[in-house]
């Protein structure tokens, strides 16, 4: 059975990116996994757990600083993507199928 936050559309999404980032950065070398790879895991997992806690909270007003925490994280996930690609540690496929959970994820109220 599945809890609340698990059959948010926005978990599931943050799910599917953190899933897909982990996957990207198994293979870096050790160097670019020590110092943006382990980064970017960070904050992408971070996404999915700031939403199930603030589900787990219960009050409003616990569940709306997490949601803030979840856009940090997401803005947090975008900085280490840029770097990853500007480095040459991402190719433009890669991108390609990354970006448009990351456009789903971005809230449209927010200018990036």
């Amino acid at each position: 059975m599945r809890s609340n936050f698990e059959k948010l559309r926005v978990y599931q999404l943050s799910e599917e990116l953190a899933d897909g980032i982990w996957q990207l950065t198994r293979s870096w070398e050790h160097f670019a996994m020590d110092t943006i790879g382990k980064q970017i895991v960070r904050g992408a997992d971070s996404i999915g757990a700031n939403i199930a806690e603030g589900v787990g909270r219960g009050s409003f007003q616990d569940n709306r600083r997490f949601v803030r925490n979840t856009r940090g994280s997401l803005y947090e996930t975008k900085h280490w993507l840029r770097r990853a690609y500007s480095r040459r540690l991402l190719t433009d496929s890669q991108v390609e199928r990354i970006k448009p959970l990351i456009d789903e994820l971005t809230p449209s109220s927010m200018p990036i």
